[in-house]
């Protein structure tokens, strides 16, 4: 499974960036896609998720802010963040997991630079 992550960028607090995620290879099983965050100095969080039905989560930080969501014909995922902040700033890695019998398997793709000026 390969990820390509693409979006990112700099922007002022208060604006909007649209992160797009394509996924190739051998993707049947995904389920579900995710975005997840690296600050400088912290430690990788999860931002948000959604299953391929639909069903999505949020982290309370970005919870009213971020859209996430999938286009399953086009086997991409995309992350919607608008009001952005300061602290929003990292690298966005989008991942995908496959969950099989007894296992359970992480994909990441490069990550994108989101930077936001206060």
């Amino acid at each position: 499974v390969q990820l390509q992550a693409s979006g990112g960028g700099l922007v002022q607090a208060g604006g909007s960036l649209r992160l797009s995620c394509t996924a190739s290879g051998s993707i049947s099983s995904i389920n579900p896609m995710g975005w997840y965050r690296q600050a400088p100095g912290k430690q990788r969080e999860f931002v948000a998720f959604i299953t391929r039905g639909g069903v999505t989560n949020y982290a309370g930080s970005v919870k009213g802010r971020f859209t996430i969501s999938r286009d399953n014909a086009k086997n991409t995922m995309f992350l919607q963040m608008n009001s952005l902040k300061p602290e929003d700033t990292a690298v966005y890695y989008c991942n995908a997991r496959r969950f099989t019998t007894n296992t359970v398997n992480d994909y990441w793709g490069q990550g994108t630079q989101v930077t936001v000026s206060s």
